[in-house]
């Protein structure tokens, strides 16, 4: 049982790696006013990329409202998309799944 319980988990920390892995290579975007700002953000929830346009550079009160803008929404999607990996993980490791999930 333990030998049983124990193969598992070393699956399960096997299959997070793997997850995080993917999830570094995979890119969402979000946007603020039209794309005057950019954040592109991993499925790991890191930034990886912001894009200013040159029409927002000379009101710096706005460039930093629409950064906040963009970098939540992209971190929102990369939640999202995060979330649905670990589900999946998780479903896969458990027979039958729980009730419920």
């Amino acid at each position: 049982m333990m030998d049983d319980l124990m193969g598992k988990l070393m699956e399960a920390q096997q299959r997070m790696e793997e997850i995080k892995t993917r999830l570094s290579k995979v890119t969402v975007e979000g946007q603020a006013e039209n794309g005057l700002v950019k954040a592109t953000v991993n499925g790991n929830r890191e930034l990886v990329n912001l894009s200013l346009s040159a029409e927002i550079l000379g009101d710096r009160e706005a460039l930093e409202d629409l950064v906040v803008v963009a970098v939540n929404r992209a971190m929102e999607q990369a939640s999202r998309m995060n979330e649905q990996e670990m589900m999946g993980m998780a479903q896969g490791l458990l027979p039958g799944g729980f009730p419920g999930f």
